[in-house]
């Protein structure tokens, strides 16, 4: 199990620390913002994480802050640093989605959420690296080049918000956001050993986070997020950025989500899942699985490792694939859609695998969306009766740790290895999508590391609308058994 390390350190101070070092005036935002520019420019280079920097505006917000500070404004995130994943529109910088027609693209108005964190007094430094589209767990495109593992420079931090993740993981700041529609936050966090919280579907509005000249509308399935270095951090932004948009139903309804359904560990009642039928599981994912519950028993955690009432998860996983690929028809360009349908019909059509789905491509019609998302709405019925039972879902994020750099194209043709056998690439939807298809919300923890000394994490899956619960209990894990942990040499 990881241990949280014990002495205060700015390059690995979290935002809770940080703002109180702020407030308590031992820092000045300006030197916290020079600490961190520093540290990118010292240390990035081999990283490549911070891809779009804003260091000018970034030191005048910072001494903005301070005269704020000065005059006793203690807004949430005043004179905090942070990163932004580079899919969000910041006026006055490219977003791209990695697709090179839209190097030079820049917006005219910040996303809702980039909004919501500067009106909390955030500093925002820059922006993160993505993989093209957003489209897989890798972080790499032609305009900004590949960013690597803090961990393991030959593995991918992932994607796509591996850019975040990765910069998180090396202290370049204490807290930033992503977007997560198969796994885009929770993966990367898994990956780098750091944080993330998936959402409630629609919790936080994803206005301004879209493929440049698109339409923007509310999600079918993907979500924005934060990611931080710890669970408090993640509560502290998730406070600051969810609740109706203002320029939509935020006219007449207010957020008002639940508290936690317990504050002790003890009182917990989870289930823990570490086994999938489409998909195996690492060995050292599923060793640190058992750690992880045993180590829950003896705190006195209601622990079982499965239930009548858990969903089919093969079924759910290829619901997951009409519907994913359904949203993506909208999402993606048309020759773009093009082509990952032809993925998908390219892979191996192993009626027991993930891609069998894949390769039956989308829904073609509206009647048969209306018949998916009639199955999800029966699926999500029956995650509302299993926590009646139990308060939590813990899964892996994915089969493995970090896996080697792997850019061959085409995409169909790649696999993924789990204890020496291969399997296809994106089967590893599996774990990602038993949160994303109901629109459950899911908190992405460090737990342990590996064999290889590389970061594995948990998904804690909770019940729609209690993301507090998830992070809540991801808070308790950390203070009982550790978190975070610095990348060695950083």
């Amino acid at each position: 199990m990881l241990k949280s390390q014990s002495d205060f350190s700015l390059d690995y101070a979290t935002t809770v620390e940080l703002r109180a070092a702020l407030a308590a005036g031992k820092i000045s935002a300006i030197e916290a913002t020079d600490h961190f520019i520093a540290r990118i420019e010292a240390l990035d280079r081999p990283i490549n994480a911070v891809v779009v920097r804003d260091f000018d505006r970034a030191r005048d917000s910072a001494r903005k802050a301070d005269a704020a500070l000065a005059r006793g404004d203690r807004r949430p995130l005043l004179g905090i640093p942070m990163v932004i994943k580079e899919s969000f529109d910041i006026a006055g910088l490219p977003t791209t989605w990695g697709i090179p027609a839209f190097k030079d693209w820049l917006p005219k108005e910040d996303a809702l959420c980039v909004t919501r964190l500067k009106a909390a007094g955030a500093v925002i430094l820059g922006k993160t690296n993505v993989p093209l589209l957003l489209g897989e767990w890798q972080s790499y495109n032609e305009i900004y080049g590949t960013t690597n593992n803090p961990w393991d420079f030959s593995r991918t931090p992932g994607g796509s918000s591996g850019g975040s993740a990765a910069a998180l993981a090396a202290g370049f700041s204490p807290l930033s956001f992503g977007s997560d529609i198969g796994g885009s936050l929770r993966t990367p966090a898994h990956y780098c050993g750091v944080y993330a919280h998936k959402p409630t579907l629609n919790l936080i509005p994803p206005r301004g986070h879209r493929i440049p000249n698109t339409v923007q509308r509310e999600s079918d399935l993907a979500v924005v997020g934060p990611m931080a270095r710890s669970a408090a951090d993640l509560d502290l932004a998730l406070a600051v950025t969810a609740g109706p948009d203002e320029e939509g139903n935020g006219i007449a309804y207010r957020l008002a989500l639940p508290a936690p359904r317990h504050a002790r560990l003890q009182d917990f009642r989870v289930l823990v899942i570490d086994d999938h039928p489409s998909l195996p599981t690492a060995y050292t994912v599923r060793a640190a699985f058992a750690q992880l519950a045993e180590r829950l028993a003896k705190a006195g955690v209601k622990v079982a490792h499965a239930s009548p009432l858990l969903p089919d998860l093969s079924t759910s996983a290829k619901l997951y694939m009409r519907l994913l690929l359904a949203a993506l028809a909208e999402r993606w360009p048309a020759e773009t859609y093009a082509e990952a349908e032809g993925t998908a019909r390219a892979l191996s059509p192993d009626d027991h695998s993930l891609s069998a789905e894949r390769s039956r491509g989308a829904v073609s019609s509206h009647r048969e969306w209306a018949a998916a998302d009639m199955a999800r709405i029966k699926l999500r019925q029956q995650w509302s009766a299993l926590f009646r039972e139990w308060d939590l879902v813990l899964c892996p994020s994915m089969p493995t740790p970090a896996f080697p750099h792997d850019h061959s194209t085409p995409m169909s043709t790649r696999v993924i290895d789990i204890d020496g056998k291969q399997f296809p690439y994106f089967d590893q939807l599996v774990w990602p999508e038993i949160a994303t298809t109901p629109g459950l919300p899911a908190t992405a923890a460090p737990i342990a590391l590996s064999d290889a000394s590389l970061p594995i994490g948990v998904q804690i899956v909770g019940p729609y609308l209690e993301d507090r619960t998830t992070i809540a209990f991801a808070a308790l894990i950390e203070r009982e058994f550790g978190g975070f942990v610095a990348p060695p040499g950083y």
